[in-house]
């Protein structure tokens, strides 16, 4: 097989959505079409093609602000990988965020941070991925909630603005923005199960009303990716009968530029932060 030096990290198209729902299928990873959709249309996501034809590696880096950008989707297919073309795809994001003089998040896996921390990433919070088993839907109600507001708690959350991911993930077939008037809650399609997330509350009483009513509306198979700090929300989400899938480590690599009020219960993934 040719070493992974003979070829060339590029800048894949919107067409290569089907090719990065392959890889993060293959990962077992809950990212759908719509997801490489916008991650393609909105940012830079680098791509290695075997022979000029199927991806077989991508990273991709979506900028948010003028300070601040993600890092996601860094994936390579089987065969290809324990070849150093992971860290090139990282390398490609690192140089394009320099070159933008912005600051880049990202939400690894513990084997993911430990290869970021000697490049230069820093620990801010921990992730835990939690998922409930489909389940007969028992009918909650909820009211509608409204897209400025989300956008009002998610910036001081995270601290920047994020208006055109949150427009695109509540405006897609299937998303449902629940609001309980102490608590908002976002839920949206996945490759493999539906996503709650972000949720934001007045505190953890109201958001595991909040994430209660939501999963009470499902059928499907849910995820959430908690705020492990949030210990009470984290406790409540294992009482209900959540079980813990694996955890994240949220990194930063630049100066800490953002000034976030309060921290979310849940976030929107590892893919978007």
């Amino acid at each position: 097989m040719d070493a992974t030096e003979d070829f060339d990290i590029v800048e894949l198209e919107e067409a290569d959505a089907a090719g990065g729902l392959a890889l993060s299928t293959e990962a077992g990873w809950n990212q759908n079409e719509a997801d490489w959709r916008f991650l393609l249309s909105r940012g830079t996501v680098f791509g290695v093609r075997e022979r000029g034809r199927r991806v077989v590696g991508t990273a991709a880096l979506l900028q948010y602000t003028d300070t601040e950008a993600w890092i996601s989707m860094v994936l390579v297919t089987e065969n290809w990988r324990r070849r150093g073309l992971a860290t090139r795809l990282v390398d490609a994001c690192i140089g394009a965020a320099t070159k933008l003089g912005v600051t880049a998040w990202l939400d690894a896996t513990p084997a993911g941070a430990a290869v970021y921390g000697p490049l230069g990433f820093t620990q801010t919070i921990q992730l835990r991925r939690f998922r409930l088993a489909a389940s007969a839907s028992a009918g909650g109600k909820f009211a509608v909630g409204r897209l400025g507001d989300f956008l009002t708690l998610d910036i001081g959350a995270i601290g920047f603005g994020r208006r055109d991911l949150l427009q695109e993930l509540c405006g897609r077939p299937g998303s449902q923005l629940h609001s309980s008037g102490d608590a908002m809650a976002l839920i949206r399609d996945g490759r493999a199960a539906r996503h709650i997330g972000p949720v934001f509350a007045k505190d953890a009483i109201h958001a595991l009303a909040i994430v209660r009513d939501v999963a009470a509306s499902e059928t499907a198979c849910l995820l959430i990716d908690a705020v492990a700090t949030q210990e009470t929300f984290v406790k409540g989400l294992d009482e209900a009968g959540w079980t813990v899938e694996r955890p994240f480590q949220r990194m930063r690599l630049g100066p800490a530029t953002t000034n976030a009020d309060k921290l979310p219960f849940a976030v929107a993934g590892p893919e978007f932060g």
